[in-house]
């Protein structure tokens, strides 16, 4: 299996590296800048295409790294050419768009998955396993929190476009969007604040978002563009019937599970990480390759990115407006 890369910067580095730890080879790379997308292009022995159309040919999937606003035409290039396709999340900039991704990549016979990378995150993916599994009981609370520093400010910078990134809660807040989903279900209705502040020397996006499910779990996220620089956390609680788990990417323990027990003193159970020992990118990757090679079942579809940014886009909507949004229920996607 031959994958093209289209996009070359930190995301393409980050999707090339775990792709070389599967048995696909990288066939091709298309690069925004012709000095990323030659080293890169070094780096893993292939070749630099100048457009997605000239290396359409000679590759069997095509995984779109670019920016958020690209992806809407990039999936419908590569789905006329009847290529299978990654694509980064979010999946698209606006629902209209990732529906019609969908509608085009079903219309070619071909497979589109959304890098929802959070999914293969050895803690977040056995805390899922868990509830899915009923070990905490019903869920009733959920906490999420993801907070790093803000985009530098450089002319050409697109995490500051909001236009074509969708700002903090599109871009970064949608992971875990499609966690609460993953974990407690469907969402009834989204609300939203978010402070936002631009100055000369420094610039901070906070967002808050109360998701209420339709099982009736309420899920609290918080998104911050806030930290200061290298700092990235981020924190998961769910409090069900049964007992707690809890992780927080700023100690050193793995995911805990406290039972509800009869007594006074309740013992932390800390549980193992993934005895992969490798990356989530490299995790995911090679789901998505066993899954385009064999159709063996992959945590997440083109289904999932499209409910995942309806909630993201729901609270934009309604961090600007201060009312809560109720959803839509989306049409059906074959898996």
């Amino acid at each position: 299996m031959r994958v093209g890369i289209v996009g070359t910067g930190f995301m393409g580095q980050v999707h090339a590296a775990a792709w070389a730890r599967t048995n696909a080879e990288i066939g091709g790379v298309v690069g925004l800048t012709a000095v990323s997308a030659a080293g890169l292009a070094e780096q893993y022995n292939t070749r630099v295409y100048a457009t997605l159309a000239d290396m359409l040919a000679n590759v069997d999937v095509v995984d779109i790294c670019t920016p958020t606003h690209l992806h809407h035409e990039m999936v419908l290039q590569a789905a006329a050419a009847a290529k299978d396709i990654i694509c980064e999340k979010p999946l698209a900039r606006t629902l209209a768009q990732g529906q019609a991704m969908i509608a085009a990549c079903q219309a070619a016979g071909v497979r589109l998955l959304v890098a929802h990378v959070v999914r293969f995150f050895a803690e977040y993916a056995l805390a899922q396993q868990k509830v899915a599994a009923g070990e905490i009981g019903q869920t009733a609370v959920i906490h999420l929190k993801r907070g790093t520093f803000h985009p530098q400010k450089t002319v050409d910078n697109w995490f500051l476009d909001f236009q074509k990134s969708g700002g903090m809660m599109l871009d970064l807040m949608v992971h875990d969007f499609d966690y609460a989903r993953w974990v407690a279900g469907e969402v009834a209705s989204v609300y939203a604040q978010k402070i936002s502040s631009h100055q000369q020397d420094t610039a901070v996006d906070h967002g808050l978002v109360i998701l209420k499910h339709h099982n009736g779990t309420l899920t609290h996220v918080e998104g911050s563009w806030a930290y200061p620089p290298p700092l990235f956390r981020t924190r998961l609680e769910i409090a069900g019937s049964n007992g707690w788990l809890r992780y927080d990417s700023g100690e050193t323990a793995a995911l805990t599970f406290y039972p509800h027990q009869r007594r006074e003193e309740v013992p932390e159970v800390p549980l193992p990480a993934s005895p992969l020992n490798e990356d989530p990118y490299t995790i995911q990757m090679r789901s998505f390759y066993a899954h385009l090679v064999d159709g063996t079942p992959t945590p997440v579809s083109a289904a999932d990115g499209l409910a995942a940014l309806q909630i993201a886009l729901a609270a934009v909507q309604s961090a600007e407006t201060g009312q809560p949004v109720h959803l839509a229920p989306l049409p059906e996607v074959a898996s």
